[in-house]
């Protein structure tokens, strides 16, 4: 496979990840995650498993934190050996918990794996706030 449909199909596969966060569809967006995932988020410590992070979830669903939407711009997508692409964009969430609603500016990158059976799965996770002005 070239390097453009590579990039192309993690781009592809990056929309529909948002889409199942952004409508807060726990186990759609879970799958898109290698068990062995690693996660870093700008608060919380480093996860280093999906199950981890799968955890984590669950203790900020259970204090009434959900996701109420999710957009990316800024999207791109690099291949850095023949079956890992580099996939970056900005990121808006409006969440909502005990406290109201929020609205998140951040950044994130996330490296995908392409599997044995050919689907690119997420193996890592990075996201960090946007600083102001960016």
């Amino acid at each position: 496979m070239n390097s453009s449909s590579s990039e192309e199909e993690v781009l592809a596969r990056a929309a529909d990840l948002v889409r199942a966060f952004g409508s807060h569809d726990r186990e759609a967006y879970f799958a898109f995650f290698d068990p062995a995932a690693t996660f870093v988020f700008p608060t919380g410590p480093f996860l280093g498993s999906r199950s981890a992070y799968e955890q984590e979830w669950d203790g900020w669903e259970s204090s009434g934190w959900r996701v109420l939407s999710c957009t990316s711009t800024e999207c791109r997508a690099d291949e850095i050996a023949e079956d890992a692409v580099v996939y970056t964009h900005r990121v808006r969430t409006r969440t909502a918990d005990a406290e109201g609603e929020h609205e998140l500016d951040e950044r994130e990158t996330i490296v995908f794996r392409r599997g044995r059976d050919g689907a690119w799965t997420a193996v890592h996770e990075h996201l960090s706030t946007t600083p102001e002005g960016a």
